[in-house]
């Protein structure tokens, strides 16, 4: 990572220094002390506790100065109106000093694996650094280019919103090269009103932009193929339908993986992923679509697709106790929630669904979740459904033609590890997914809570 002076970056952001300290430099950001690095600016936001309160502890800890409103005794720190919006500028600032390729990438449904599958073909030929985790916001996505290497040749940026006008922000921060928009789903309805209005959040992404810049869309999702105003940006389309410049085919599911036919500029090439299910297809699409742009063979981009490994959370199969496990607790929305029913229903074996609620739905909350219970009667032989909306999901399933003694309904997580784990029996194929909000994991942890070894698949 990059060594920044205070004084040069109380110059980009507009903040004050004292000029004792305008020489000390610092190694990247952080806003918690817990989590603080010694040599790290300490950033003191406002949330549920004043940040400022923990300047003494940061420099305790050997902080190398803090990014503040005030001063709170004699520390090295830069003095703002905002730390939070200075933080970004310092971000935007220390990109444009190093001069990386910038690769954004959001969308409703699996942007995190389209964001690491990415990194991963670009690896392949350039260094490349992307946003760890979930840091996806105003907060993480700067301080994860702080902390990129001065080496940096490309950032894969992953940008997530819940309101208008959060990617646009971000999106003049990270000043992408090329963006990436994987689709537009149902998620945080609550607060954007309709799919058009999620349509018009994501594509805030193109306001950081340069004409010059390029665009990759998922030419399989409606919202997308059909957009009211044409970008000034090149765009190059993805998925799996005719006309798609870069364009999967023959796709093939496996215990464990899926394998298609890539298809771009009249070449083909078959990929294998390490993934099950027809959606991670677009993600690995999507990928392959910069690597191309960016000059990197299609054979690199076919073994870096075989390795790729997906984080944590993100629907890992293992075994435990006899049982086939499909751990899917990072999140959920109608689009994936139907994408892992999908998976569990192509297993053999008795299938059982553990469903909880999908947040952020606003006025779609109950049609979705009966919907989805619709889905689970077609894909699962037992349900099991977590949460204040586990009753239409009920619903759902019972009119979808499952019978009422296989469906389960619970508010109560002890209440349904104790069921669930009276009821399944070695040999069955269980998939545990729902919202972030939910804590699916707690319910798997209750259920497996005998000492066992998982064997990651």
């Amino acid at each position: 990572m990059g060594t920044i002076t205070l004084k040069q970056a109380a110059a980009w952001c507009g903040g004050f220094v004292e000029e004792k300290y305008a020489d000390v430099t610092f190694l990247g950001a952080c806003n918690d002390t817990r989590s603080l690095e010694p040599g790290q600016l300490f950033v003191a936001l406002q949330g549920a506790r004043d940040g400022h309160d923990f300047i003494p502890t940061a420099m305790e800890k050997g902080a190398a100065a803090a990014l503040c409103s005030r001063s709170v005794g004699d520390y090295p720190a830069i003095v703002v109106e905002d730390p939070r919006i200075a933080l970004g500028e310092i971000a935007r600032e220390e990109l444009r000093r190093i001069g990386m390729k910038v690769v954004g990438v959001t969308g409703s449904v699996g942007k995190s694996t389209t964001k690491e599958m990415i990194a991963r073909v670009l690896e392949s030929t350039y260094i490349t650094r992307r946003t760890p985790a979930n840091h996806n916001n105003d907060i993480g996505m700067p301080m994860a280019i702080l902390a990129m290497g001065e080496d940096t040749q490309v950032a894969v940026l992953e940008m997530g919103m819940n309101h208008f006008r959060e990617i646009a922000y971000l999106s003049r921060i990270a000043m992408p090269d090329m963006a990436v928009i994987i689709n537009i789903g149902t998620s945080h309805m609550e607060y954007l009103g309709s799919q058009e209005g999620i349509r018009k959040a994501k594509m805030e992404i193109l306001e950081g932009m340069e004409p010059k810049g390029k665009l990759f869309l998922n030419g399989d999702d409606v919202m997308l193929k059909n957009l009211p105003k044409a970008p000034l940006q090149t765009v190059t389309y993805f998925g799996t339908e005719a006309g798609c410049a870069v364009r999967g085919t023959d796709i093939r599911l496996e215990p464990g993986k899926t394998r298609f036919t890539l298809e771009y500029d009249g070449k083909r090439l078959d990929v294998e992923l390490g993934l099950e299910g027809r959606h991670y297809v677009h993600d690995a699409l999507a990928a392959a679509a910069v690597g191309l742009s960016m000059g990197v063979s299609g054979e690199k981009i076919a073994e870096s697709l075989r390795t790729f490994r997906n984080l944590a959370g993100r629907q890992e199969t293992f075994e435990a106790r006899g049982y086939t496990i499909i751990r899917d607790c990072y999140n959920a929305g109608p689009e994936s929630m139907a994408a892992a029913l999908a998976v569990l229903g192509s297993r053999k074996g008795r299938r059982i669904a553990v469903l909880g609620d999908m947040l952020e739905l606003g006025v779609c909350t109950q049609a979705e979740h009966y919907r989805i219970g619709r889905i689970a009667a077609e894909n699962a032989d037992l349900l099991f459904a977590f949460g204040p909306n586990a009753d239409r999901v009920a619903s759902g399933a019972l009119t979808g033609g499952m019978p009422r003694e296989i469906i389960f309904s619970y508010t109560d997580r002890d209440a349904l590890a104790a069921e669930l784990k009276r009821m399944a029996k070695p040999g069955d194929v269980l998939l545990f997914k729902g919202s972030r909000g939910m804590r699916m994991e707690l319910i798997l942890d209750a259920f497996l809570s005998d000492d066992t070894e998982e064997t990651l698949q």
